[in-house]
């Protein structure tokens, strides 16, 4: 086995993503939200105000489990990527005008979750990926980002700087942990953002890790932004960083070029064109890539568009058998590009009502591999 850096072998990680647990998304856990008009978790923790507390402690203990890391383990996944809010260490997070009348809306304790999540990753060989995804004042606009439709992270300096506490607050925590792998500085900042801010701000993550961290022990990854790998030509470079990861996330449900293609076009550029440009990061970006979300999501008008010129007989839609074996292609072929990666994440482990976005139910239903050594 090569050796990147002195003390730690280099290891393809092959992971989930843990999303929805510590950061909520109304579409992964649909139930949390009946009855009430709150679309992410600033505005629940809002609405619910003091009932907020219990129902999301319940949330954390039955979600995700010592046995969820045990089942993974098992069949040879070696990584989760953990996403947490802003809000995670209390309440001296920057108020946002999101919060209404409160000062602090978001629930304690999460912190404790996450030392839980720890131990069972040191305890069933699991390395962790932390990603800060949701920012003060959002960086997106996204449920994920803590504030849908909102985006002004980038708008005042004081989101940022708290941005870099909560990095600093997380690499003082678990330096030297056996299970951390690696520290994500901001999930999907916006597309629009300009470019050079996000990297003053990444170049800053990487110096706050640094103060805890070493280079030999813990990465620092950083997402594309929805930009080419090209944008970040000799950023972040040897000999003055190191053990520096660039991540993309790879999906096909949400431009209307993706929504529009059929099976055999998802399977085509799955296999083809992500490999091709695998190649390309490979061997241009100068920095080791994770494919840090990709799912079975596609729209279902692709079922649809296999009617066009069906091969025998014509009918309305794909039927059982002919989804499950475009699910289980289109599986194979992601896999095939993405493990010319240094690594890669799947988006989610676990959601209540979207089979194509749960790893564990693709597992069982076949259509991802039982076994990942």
């Amino acid at each position: 086995m090569s050796l990147d850096f002195a003390h730690k072998p280099v290891k393809k990680l092959r992971g989930v993503n843990l999303g929805g647990w510590l950061v909520l998304e109304k579409w992964m856990t649909p139930s949390l939200f009946v009855g009430l008009q709150a679309k992410d978790e600033t505005s629940w923790c809002v609405e619910l105000g003091r009932r907020a507390d219990g129902l999301l402690r319940q949330h954390w203990h039955n979600f995700i489990s010592a046995d969820d890391f045990a089942w993974l383990a098992e069949r040879g996944i070696n990584a989760v990527r953990i996403p947490v809010g802003h809000w995670l260490f209390g309440p001296d997070y920057p108020y946002h005008p999101s919060y209404g009348v409160s000062q602090f809306p978001f629930i304690d304790g999460g912190v404790e979750v996450l030392d839980n999540a720890f131990a069972w990753a040191a305890q069933f060989g699991l390395q962790v990926v932390l990603d800060l995804h949701a920012a003060p004042g959002c960086q997106n606009g996204f449920d994920n980002g803590g504030i849908q439709d909102v985006c002004e992270w980038h708008t005042r300096q004081e989101y940022i700087d708290y941005s870099l506490t909560v990095l600093a607050r997380l690499a003082e925590r678990y330096a030297g942990h056996p299970a951390l792998h690696a520290i994500e500085v901001l999930n999907e900042p916006r597309w629009d953002l300009d470019t050079a801010l996000l990297k003053t701000y990444t170049s800053a993550a990487y110096q706050r890790i640094r103060q805890h961290c070493v280079a030999e022990q813990v990465a620092v990854v950083f997402h594309d932004g929805f930009r080419s790998f090209r944008d970040y030509a000799n950023f972040l470079r040897p000999p003055a960083h190191s053990n520096v990861i660039f991540d993309i996330h790879r999906y096909q449900c949400f431009v209307a070029d993706d929504i529009n293609m059929d099976i055999y076009r998802h399977l085509q550029k799955a296999a083809i064109d992500w490999q091709l440009e695998a190649d390309e990061i490979i061997r241009e970006s100068g920095l080791p890539t994770y494919v840090g979300e990709w799912s079975l999501g596609l729209d279902p008008k692709m079922a649809e568009l296999w009617a066009d010129e069906a091969y025998d007989y014509p009918q309305p839609v794909m039927d059982e058998f002919q989804m499950d074996i475009a699910y289980r292609g289109y599986a194979a072929a992601q896999l095939l590009s993405f493990e010319k990666y240094r690594g890669w994440f799947f988006w989610s482990y676990k959601t209540e009502t979207t089979p194509l976005w749960c790893f564990r139910e693709c597992v069982e239903r076949g259509w991802l591999p039982s076994k990942f050594y």
